[in-house]
């Protein structure tokens, strides 16, 4: 089952969180999911360039709070905060109320499964050989840290007439293990022959909980009453 699960919604409250955090009720919560996907598009459409990765939104009696992980803040922002000025009065008409923007620098966007996946399908629209742009993301997402990396194309490869699939792998990436911090992203390419899917795990060690790292640093300590 673990490899029909999305990795990041499988974890969820163990050591990863919903990229959306506010509550309402029937009708409410429809209207206000779909604003979650236009904010979610209209804060892409201002940062094209900019490598954002995830936007997490907020919402709070009379505001709401939206955070950019950006892997080029200085893109998004703007020269003098043009950008960021007009990206804000956008989406308080969108959603009515005063929003609190932030914004946030992935420091290592090699190590980010949807940048990964994003630069991946960028390289398959180009041309580029899948086999190269999946060996040069591994080498770079080991090189910064990574404890493991999996990525996996699926479609017409290199304008084949059937489609297949193919994966490669470096280090470890555990699945099932609730504790490992695992990033996930699912992307596509769009290329002059059929669209291809790009999958990203990427492993970055794992996730202890307070209480185990206690009893762990006090392992082999006699405490005298």
């Amino acid at each position: 089952m673990g490899r029909k699960v999305n990795p990041v919604g499988f974890r969820l409250k163990i050591n990863k969180t919903w990229e959306g955090r506010w509550y309402a009720e029937n009708k409410e919560y429809v209207d206000m999911l779909h604003q979650d996907f236009e904010i979610r598009k209209l804060v892409r459409q201002h940062s094209d360039r900019a490598g954002v990765s995830r936007i997490d939104i907020e919402r709070f009696p009379g505001k709401a709070k939206i955070c950019v992980h950006s892997a080029k803040p200085g893109i998004l922002i703007g020269r003098k905060g043009d950008n960021i000025k007009k990206m804000r009065k956008d989406l308080e008409t969108l959603v009515g109320k005063k929003i609190d923007l932030d914004i946030k620098e992935i420091k290592y966007p090699d190590m980010d499964a949807f940048l990964v996946a994003e630069n991946i399908a960028g390289q398959l629209e180009r041309r580029v050989g899948y086999r190269r742009a999946m060996k040069r993301a591994i080498q770079q997402a080991i090189r910064q840290g990574a404890k493991g990396i999996k990525i996996e194309v699926a479609g017409r490869l290199g304008g084949a007439e059937m489609a297949r699939r193919m994966w490669l792998r470096e280090g470890r990436v555990p699945l099932h293990t609730l504790r490992a911090d695992i990033d996930y992203a699912l992307t596509e390419a769009h290329t002059a022959y059929s669209s291809i899917g790009v999958k990203v795990w990427i492993y970055k060690g794992d996730v202890l909980e307070e209480r185990e790292e206690k009893i762990e640093a006090t392992e082999g300590v006699y405490v005298s009453e």
